[in-house]
């Protein structure tokens, strides 16, 4: 099993030696019970990764152990807390709030579904936790781990089930 470390502090995710630049929530951080809808913060905690979704126009197949598959163009996922499948994947249209997971910016080519608020997902505290590709310019994230997209396609060809982000700032 391999845990990634997150630092939401250091603006940093560690493994194998290695340390990359990463993007983390504009609201900052906070500890998973704190954690809200439409907050911005990035949840501390040890999330597992359950897994992976990727573009097929940008990506090639991964060589992972972790559970994934293509996204398309209708695939959403629900942050709408009046909404039966709350932090669950949905498919567009859906009628209540959700966001589009195939993005023109490139940060959702490559996508890890952390186990953040999943079982039971409860309403309002916070959805689509994602570890995902950071944008050109490192901007914050609306809640998720961000990080460059080679580093991240090279290490999801390492990941299996039982793998976890451990996001905190020790």
């Amino acid at each position: 099993m391999t845990i990634f470390r997150a630092n939401p502090a250091t603006g940093t995710v560690s493994a194998f030696g290695e340390t990359h630049a990463a993007s983390f929530g504009k609201g900052g951080f906070c500890p998973a019970a704190s954690k809200r809808e439409g907050d911005g913060k990035t949840p501390l905690g040890l999330w597992p990764i359950r897994a992976a979704l990727l573009r097929p126009d940008r990506l090639p197949s991964p060589n992972t152990a972790l559970p994934w598959r293509w996204l398309r163009p209708w695939d959403g996922w629900s942050d709408g807390a009046a909404d039966p499948a709350y932090n669950r994947p949905v498919t567009i249209p859906h009628p209540h709030s959700h966001e589009s997971l195939w993005r023109d910016d490139h940060a959702y080519d490559l996508i890890l579904v952390l186990a953040h608020n999943d079982s039971p997902p409860i309403p309002g505290l916070g959805s689509a936790i994602f570890w995902h590709v950071c944008q050109p310019d490192g901007r914050p994230t609306e809640g998720c781990v961000a990080m460059e997209r080679d580093a991240l396609a090279r290490w999801l060809d390492t990941m299996a089930l039982g793998d976890a982000v451990a996001i905190s700032v020790d």
